[in-house]
């Protein structure tokens, strides 16, 4: 089974698009050469269950399709492994909401993937792994505390079912109660915890979130870093003068924000607290996050 793939399908994501699109796509996969078995997730964190099976199957390729979150379960079902285990191969059939890590590589999101996959286009990529309290998860896109974790909570919760809508919705019930904390953590050999307030913090490993939002345009999938994004105390008004800088990458030249590649962090909190990762939102209480250099192959 080295070369075939075995397709874990998210039929809801995308409002349903998926299940609506995965037929087509992945017949036209299979015409062009492609050897694909395919299962579909019924039920929240089922797609890491299907990926840990389909490697005691003797899989060794995957391909996630659905969006963001079920790239998330997947990894998470293929990770952690032994030191000696071969690196697990995942391809893309973007057809969720946002999409992002694949837009790493290309506006022309669902486009790029089949053809990369068409063309067996392999990259390396690096995993973060976040150890919190209760266990460790894995993830290749980004992490955020804060404000967009507060946004993304409150539209998984109460206003997914709008779409869009709902994500400017609670971006709007956010900037009513305005909360900059601080989350004392410790970069790399700093000698001190950072406790300084900030409106959030994002430790991303490529550039994009929500679909289109260019979070940390200097991330590289494959550099052994954590890109890491503070945004200060911003208020209300300063907030909602710079949105748009967060979809070209601006906002990282505001005098509040700074950036470093780095290659571990420690949080040093008082408890849990609500984080947004590659589209999924959690309650968890972080511990350490760290890098996996180059431990999975993308063909994107």
């Amino acid at each position: 089974m080295s070369d075939a793939y075995l397709a874990i399908i998210n039929p809801a994501a995308g409002g349903g698009r998926c299940g609506e699109l995965a037929g087509t796509a992945l017949a036209q996969l299979r015409a062009a050469g492609l050897t694909i078995e395919s299962v579909e997730i019924e039920r929240p964190g089922q797609g890491s269950e299907l990926a840990r099976e389909g490697e005691r199957r003797g899989f060794r390729r995957f391909l996630a399709v659905g969006g963001d979150g079920t790239t998330f379960e997947i990894t998470n079902g293929l990770f952690p492994r032994a030191p000696d285990a071969p690196t697990p191969t995942l391809g893309f059939l973007p057809l969720g909401t946002g999409n992002s890590f694949v837009r790493e590589f290309s506006a022309r999101v669902l486009e790029h993937a089949l053809e990369a996959l068409k063309a067996d286009h392999q990259r390396p990529c690096d995993v973060l792994r976040l150890t919190h309290r209760d266990g460790v998860l894995h993830y290749i896109n980004l992490l955020s505390l804060g404000f967009a974790a507060d946004v993304a909570v409150i539209r998984d919760r109460k206003l997914k079912h709008l779409g869009p809508l709902g994500y400017w919705l609670g971006v709007l019930a956010c900037l009513a109660r305005l909360e900059r904390r601080a989350f004392p953590l410790r970069v790399d050999d700093d000698p001190e915890y950072d406790r300084r307030r900030c409106l959030f913090l994002s430790f991303n490993n490529s550039s994009y979130t929500g679909g289109h939002m260019l979070i940390a345009p200097q991330a590289d999938p494959a550099d052994g870093l954590i890109e890491y994004v503070y945004w200060g105390p911003i208020g209300r008004l300063g907030l909602v003068a710079n949105l748009r800088g967060l979809y070209d990458g601006s906002h990282i030249e505001h005098p509040l924000a700074e950036r470093r590649g780095v290659r571990q962090v420690e949080f040093e909190l008082d408890g849990p607290v609500n984080i947004m990762v590659d589209g999924e939102v959690m309650t968890a209480h972080p511990l350490r996050l760290d890098v996996l250099p180059r431990a999975l192959t993308v063909v994107a």
